[in-house]
């Protein structure tokens, strides 16, 4: 599987276990909704910078958002 594909459901089971929507995801990581979706989607190689939003919008580490990936 994709490194961007795994990264982008690991990115979606957390945001359901937190009982987020996609919009709402976006808005507190401060990213477009439109490109939370294709990142979910595994469509996007994203940046660090990214990545760490998306963690702290989800109130985790970022690190947790890349086990298990190899």
């Amino acid at each position: 599987m994709e490194l961007n594909v795994k990264i982008g459901e690991i990115i979606k089971f957390h945001r359901l276990e937190k009982k987020l929507s996609q919009e709402k995801l976006a808005g507190l990581a401060e990213i477009d909704r439109t490109y939370m979706q294709s990142i979910e989607k595994g469509e996007r190689n994203i940046s660090i910078s990214t990545l760490l939003k998306i963690a702290r919008a989800l109130d985790i580490k970022m690190s947790k958002l890349l086990e298990n990936l190899d």
